[in-house]
């Protein structure tokens, strides 16, 4: 994986970081591929969005954007390293909607994904380790919070 940069010896998320240089980089420019412009009156917001958000640098990308593109699978090699770095600083980071939505949507995200990339799946269940108490702790409704461990335990089922 070309995004992250791994720091000394041992491997998890918190000696890991993004590489300085790309995130001067458009998903535009990282994958190799132009979409076209659109009409915005022919196109939903969604799609307007998600073209948009291929054209700004990875630096600007917000927790929102994340959440947006990642829930469309649109450029996980290079936005769900900063996924992760997200949360592990904080698993129930919000984007608009409610805490925990950036967790939810990359535990939702392709498992072709995550196949290919073992090691993001091991880091991502490494942060769910070490902050489940956040998780437990967080004030929020029993609904959510059984989705939240539907999601977890679908997760952490996909390469074992």
């Amino acid at each position: 994986m070309i995004v992250l940069q791994r720091m000394g010896e041992g491997c998890n998320s918190k000696n890991m970081e993004v590489k300085k240089e790309l995130l001067e980089e458009t998903l535009e420019n990282l994958e190799k591929e132009i979409w076209p412009n659109i009409n915005p009156e022919d196109e939903s917001h969604l799609v307007r969005t998600c073209n948009r958000l291929r054209k700004i640098q990875l630096k600007d990308f917000e927790i929102e954007d994340l959440r947006i593109m990642i829930g469309q699978n649109i450029g996980l090699k290079f936005l769900m390293p900063l996924a992760i770095m997200k949360l592990n600083e904080d698993i129930l980071v919000e984007g608009d909607f409610y805490p925990g939505d950036l967790l939810m949507t990359v535990l939702r995200s392709d498992k072709d994904f995550w196949e290919s990339e073992p090691t993001f799946w091991n880091e991502m269940l490494n942060i769910l380790d070490l902050q489940s108490d956040r998780i437990k702790d967080e004030e929020t409704s029993f609904e959510m919070k059984v989705d939240w461990y539907e999601k977890i335990k679908r997760f952490r089922s996909l390469l074992s």
